[in-house]
């Protein structure tokens, strides 16, 4: 084992679970006396080279337990993509604090930049043994069955689309939402989920897995109306033509991009509205609403799975185990094993860094705009226990009199 710090910090979207899988490594980490101290990153990547640091070897573990059930990056995150000369100056930071354990709670982002300084320390002979900690509410990490945050996202996909069943049942219309997912369609389909009646919503789910035709769009909605009389429809932001195309850049009066150079998608609101736009223009129905959920999906309090929650704090305990016993850096994996129970290995670095999952064809309908009973299966353990339930009325109707 190696002697010196154990450094932590959390980067890219915040999730529900996050400070779970912060907690976890925390308070495993100090149960071993070859760390001399266990120091959090302020916004991540960014507060390192600003030597930005907090101490938590002697946070009390009462308070720790608190955050860990709150939701968002306790120590705050960044957008920042590190590129060589970056990852090369955290290096020094952490040459220049004693930090022998680097453990980041990130994406596909910040698996790379682990890497990255895992290369360097191994080139300037300085042993710091590097750990990535799986998180995103995308679902979008290779090798892993699902990723820590996207169950209890998904969890409240789902609530959200319960309630929107409720309410088009009450005052029938047409629903859009629009969920974040650039690539990967899972928290989208996660839609899928609220249903439990045969007319329920969401009627149509669109992924980016598969290519988006307006005509093709407005047809299915047509049809949908024409059967149930209301409409529910869950689009991901990342939809695209046949070009591949973003819709969302078609209809905005600006691009932004972040850091990554990545399209900004979903602060705009211009995909939902546009949707919405075309449903009234060419179908001619005036009852049409549309929201895009945005950051409420991703660390909406109240709404964690118990499930996403326990398994994002293993993963954090998992890592700091890895780095204590082993001697290789690498990525915490989560398999699923029967029906249902994970386990946890480690990855090396690049087979996960910088690659993209996707949902696989046995989860998408055919014809592109609903899911499958594997996606159902596949969905059902990660939500959790006590997810709310809706009932109707029974009665029979009483017979008309006057007509």
């Amino acid at each position: 084992m190696l002697h010196g710090k154990l450094l932590v910090a959390q980067g890219g979207g915040p999730t529900a679970v996050i400070n779970q899988s912060l907690v976890g490594a925390v308070l495993e980490a100090r149960k071993f006396p070859n760390v001399t101290g266990v120091y959090g990153a302020i916004h991540g990547v960014r507060g390192i080279l600003a030597e930005d640091f907090v101490d938590l070897t002697r946070e009390t573990t009462a308070n720790l337990e608190l955050v860990a059930g709150t939701p968002a990056a306790a120590l705050g995150s960044t957008r920042d993509k590190p590129d060589l000369k970056y990852c090369q100056q955290i290096l020094a930071v952490l040459r220049a604090h004693d930090v022998r354990y680097f453990l980041y709670i990130g994406g596909n982002d910040s698996s790379d930049t682990v890497r990255i300084i895992a290369e360097e320390a191994q080139k300037a002979a300085h042993p710091v043994r590097c750990m990535h900690i799986p998180k995103t509410i995308d679902n979008d990490l290779v090798l892993n069955d699902h990723t820590p945050g996207f169950p209890s996202a998904a969890r409240f996909v789902a609530q959200a689309f319960m309630g929107v069943n409720l309410d088009t049942r009450s005052l029938p219309g047409v629903y859009i939402g629009v969920i974040m997912g650039r690539h990967a369609g899972f928290l989208t389909a996660a839609g899928a989920m609220a249903r439990k009646y045969a007319d329920d919503g969401p009627h149509l789910i669109y992924m980016p897995e598969r290519v988006f035709d307006v005509d093709g769009f407005l047809g299915d909605v047509k049809r949908i109306v024409a059967q149930h009389g209301r409409c529910i429809i869950a689009v991901s932001e990342g939809i695209h033509d046949a070009r591949g195309a973003l819709i969302a850049t078609q209809f905005a009066k600006s691009i932004e991009r972040d850091a990554h150079g990545n399209v900004q998608l979903s602060g705009s609101g211009g995909v939902a509205d546009m949707l919405a736009e075309q449903v009234k223009a060419k179908l001619g129905i005036s009852r049409v609403r549309a929201d895009t959920f945005g950051y409420l999906q991703r660390s909406f309090i109240g709404a964690a799975s118990d499930v996403d929650a326990r398994e994002a704090r293993e993963v954090g305990e998992t890592a700091v185990q890895f780095a204590m016993f082993g001697d290789v850096d690498g990525s915490v994996v989560i398999e699923r094993v029967g029906d249902y129970a994970v386990r946890y290995r480690l990855a090396p670095l690049a087979d996960i860094a910088g690659k993209t999952r996707v949902m696989p064809d046995d989860f998408i309908a055919a014809g592109g705009n609903d899911v499958t009973g594997a996606f159902r299966d596949y969905m059902r353990p990660l939500l959790g226990a006590g997810v709310p339930d809706a009932f109707r009325l029974r009665a029979d109707k009483v017979p008309k009199i006057l007509k």
